[in-house]
C-alpha cells in the first residue's frame, strides 16, 4: 500500500496487466475502486511492430468479449466515438487486438465485479509524443461529446482503465543498468518505479507533468528506444493526456498511488491448482513491477 484509498467511483485507474498469481494483490488493490458501468480501456499495444502501425489509435471490431464469468458487452460508444474522429487518428482490427494480452487481464476482473459492465477497448502503438497529445485532445472531445449526448458522467457512469506493468529488469528485457541482477539491482530499479509514483504520477495532471513522464519511459526523438521498461510508455502517457483533456471540462483531476509491488516482492497466490501458471520467471534477474495509480477529481 502507498496510502489511504480514495473513495470507489473513481474517474480513472492505471493497473498492472501481468500473472495473477505474482500481481493479483495489486489488482484486487485498485480495480474495486471503479464503480462505472462503461470503461474505456487504454491498452499496451505490445505487437505494434509486427503489424506495421503507429501515431494510430486501434479499436476493436467486436460485439462482445469473452470472459470466465460470460460474454462482455462491446458499448455502443465505442461507434459513437469513432465517427467523430478523423480517418488517419484509428485503424479498426481483430486481430490486432488478438495478438494483445494487456486488456483482457483488467477485463476479466471488473466484469466480475460488474456483471453489467461495457468495455470500449483501445490499443496505443508508439506514437511520437505531439501525436499522442494530438489523439488524445481528439478523442476526448468526442468521448465528452458522446457522454454529453447520452447525459453519462465521468466516474459515475464512465471510468479509464489505463494497462501497464512497471519496470522490466532483466538481459533478455535488455535492460540492466545497475548490472545483471541481484539485491542491490533489484533495490535500485524499484527505488526509481516509486520516484516516478511519488513524483509526476503523485498529485495534479498537467501537460509538462505528464511530458516529463513520457521522457522518462521513451527517447523523444526516437519512441521506439525505451529509456525505462515499462511496457506502457505510450499506453500511461496517452491515458493521462486523455485525463487531462477531459479534467478541463470538469475540473482538475489528481493522480494517487495506491499500491506497488513486483514479481519477487511477495509469494506467489497459490492458485496453480486452479490452473493459473506464469508467463515468464521470477527471480532477482528476472523481474517485472505492478504500479498502480488512482484518479480522482482534485
Amino acid at each position: 500500500s502507498l496510502g489511504p484509498l480514495p473513495a470507489p467511483g473513481v474517474v480513472g485507474v492505471l493497473c498492472p496487466h501481468d500473472d495473477y498469481l505474482y500481481a493479483g494483490r495489486v489488482y484486487r488493490r485498485i480495480l474495486p475502486l471503479v464503480t462505472a458501468r462503461t470503461v474505456v480501456l487504454i491498452g499496451v499495444f505490445h505487437q505494434y511492430r509486427s503489424f506495421g502501425v503507429h501515431d494510430r489509435l486501434v479499436f476493436d471490431r467486436y460485439r462482445a468479449w469473452r470472459t470466465p464469468d460470460g460474454p462482455v458487452r462491446v458499448s455502443g460508444l465505442r461507434e459513437d466515438v469513432i465517427a467523430h474522429l478523423l480517418p488517419d487518428d484509428f485503424v479498426q482490427s481483430a486481430a490486432m487486438h488478438d495478438s494483445e494480452h494487456s486488456l483482457e487481464a483488467l477485463v476479466y476482473w471488473l466484469h466480475h465485479a460488474r456483471p453489467d459492465l461495457e468495455i470500449v477497448p483501445i490499443l496505443v502503438p508508439a506514437a511520437r509524443y505531439d501525436r499522442m497529445v494530438l489523439l488524445a485532445g481528439r478523442l476526448a472531445g468526442a468521448l465528452a461529446a458522446t457522454m454529453e449526448a447520452r447525459d453519462l458522467v465521468l466516474g459515475r457512469d464512465v471510468a479509464v482503465a489505463i494497462s501497464s506493468d512497471g519496470v522490466h529488469y532483466g538481459a533478455d528485457f535488455h535492460y540492466v543498468p545497475y548490472g545483471e541482477g541481484g539485491a542491490d539491482a533489484y533495490e535500485r530499479a524499484v527505488a526509481k518505479d516509486l520516484a516516478l509514483l511519488a513524483g509526476p504520477l503523485n498529485g495534479p495532471l498537467t501537460p509538462d507533468r505528464i511530458r516529463a513522464l513520457a521522457a522518462e519511459f521513451t527517447d523523444p526523438r526516437n519512441p521506439d528506444q525505451y529509456r525505462l521498461t515499462w511496457c506502457g510508455r505510450f499506453s500511461v502517457p496517452f491515458g493521462l493526456l486523455l485525463l487531462e483533456q477531459l479534467s478541463r471540462l470538469s475540473g482538475p483531476f489528481v493522480a494517487r498511488p495506491v499500491a506497488y509491488a513486483t514479481s519477487v516482492s511477495g509469494p506467489e497466490l497459490p492458485v496453480r491448482d486452479l490452473g493459473l501458471g506464469t508467463t515468464a520467471p521470477a527471480n532477482l534477474h528476472h523481474f517485472v513491477s505492478y504500479p498502480a495509480v488512482a484518479f480522482t477529481p482534485g
